[in-house]
């Protein structure tokens, strides 16, 4: 940063080259009316002079005595000079001390006491604007020392953000950037805490009633020793599916979890959209296959976008297997895709019940289950899809009318 830059130098600056120029202004002012003053007692003087010189010596020509005022000093000092100086000193006026004039000299006494006023007053401008700018700088030190005292006790509310530009508002400046970025790794530290809490709640209510109902069945089986065959492996088969269930949720949740806490790397590529659905529907060939649904895509085979594949496969798998779950049966599912210069749009649309109005602003928060939710959901899958598609940059909305369907529409936007 230029020294002359800077603002706060600026403020000292400036005000002194303006006091210098105004103090040279008015000395050259001054000093021109003092010389004025003095030639004009002066001239008044040399016509006394020379009017008493020639009533009383009118044979004398007044050329001479102008011709001997214009003269240069060296030129007659030695031819009158020293004369006039004897007659002078016979008076008691010596001219190497005093004035001659006393008029004159007066004005000159006048002249000395008015300079050294006027110096007196400039100078005390000049200490009075370098004070001011020391006092400045001292108060907006002092702030700065208070702001990091306050920083040091964890007070992140105050704000000394500064527009100017010198040395110390740019420390103002990035004491500010530290403390905001303090503030938000504060607030990120409150977020994640209370997030890993709902978590925990989340996940310990969530494994409550599996957990007993594994708990029961192998208390039954323990405690049933001559238990049926067929019984007992309907315990079994049933403490497999709970097995399976938990596993899942906690993995979708730890999934959640890490998304939320952003510590999750994306590996982003270029996405072919119509094989990137078709890899999604074969792996849910079965549960299409049961509720004998038919898949309905229709789109350009070069419509792409940027993602991270195995990422954006599960979201999307989550929404269509929510529509395979939510569809009527021997129902289509209705997949469409196009892009354009902003985004690519992914529309999938099924035929069921749909989804009510008081319902459908919560459907993406974890563990929402609405009127019309099957009894084995939870509510996690669209809450994950929603995640992991906003952290692709892309955004989701759901559109659903009560007995026609519902719409779930994608967009990756671009670049």
């Amino acid at each position: 940063m230029s020294k002359f830059g800077n603002m706060k130098l600026k403020f000292l600056f400036i005000p002194i080259i303006f006091i210098t120029i105004c103090t040279t202004l008015i000395l050259c002012f001054e000093t021109n009316r003092q010389y004025k003053i003095v030639t004009n007692s002066v001239n008044i003087t040399i016509a006394k002079i020379i009017g008493k010189i020639k009533e009383d010596y009118p044979e004398i020509e007044i050329s001479e005595i102008i011709k001997v005022l214009n003269s240069e000093r060296e030129s007659l000092e030695l031819q009158y000079g020293e004369k006039g100086k004897e007659e002078l000193i016979r008076y008691g006026i010596d001219i190497d001390v005093i004035n001659s004039i006393v008029e004159v000299q007066n004005q000159m006494n006048k002249n000395i006491m008015i300079n050294i006023l006027l110096i007196i007053g400039f100078s005390f401008l000049y200490i009075s604007t370098i004070l001011i700018y020391l006092s400045r700088r001292n108060k907006i030190l002092k702030e700065i020392t208070t702001y990091i005292y306050e920083i040091s006790n964890k007070n992140y509310q105050l704000d000394i953000d500064d527009n100017s530009e010198d040395e110390l508002s740019a420390l103002k400046n990035e004491l500010y950037k530290i403390t905001i970025m303090l503030k938000e790794e504060t607030e990120n530290s409150k977020r994640d805490k209370e997030n890993l809490k709902i978590s925990v709640q989340d996940i310990s209510h969530q494994l409550k009633t599996p957990l007993t109902s594994i708990s029961i069945m192998l208390d039954n089986i323990k405690e049933n020793s001559n238990m049926e065959e067929k019984t007992k492996q309907k315990f079994i088969f049933e403490i497999s599916k709970q097995i399976e269930w938990i596993n899942w949720l906690v993995i979708s949740l730890l999934k959640l979890s890490k998304l939320e806490a952003d510590v999750v790397e994306f590996n982003p590529q270029i996405i072919n959209v119509s094989i990137f659905i078709e890899d999604i529907i074969k792996s849910l060939e079965i549960p299409i296959e049961i509720k004998n649904q038919n898949i309905i895509i229709k789109g350009s085979k070069d419509v792409t976008f940027k993602g991270d594949y195995k990422w954006q496969k599960e979201a999307l798998t989550n929404i269509i297997k929510n529509c395979i779950e939510h569809n009527k049966e021997n129902a289509s599912i209705f997949i469409n895709f196009e892009d354009n210069s902003l985004y690519t749009r992914i529309s999938i649309k099924d035929e069921g019940e749909g989804i009510a109005k008081e319902d459908l602003k919560h459907i993406f928060e974890r563990f929402y289950k609405g009127k019309n939710s099957s009894e084995n959901s939870i509510g996690i899958g669209l809450a994950l899809s929603k995640s992991i598609i906003e952290k692709n940059g892309g955004m989701i909305t759901c559109i659903s009318e009560i007995g026609v369907g519902t719409e779930f529409v994608v967009k990756y936007m671009k670049n």
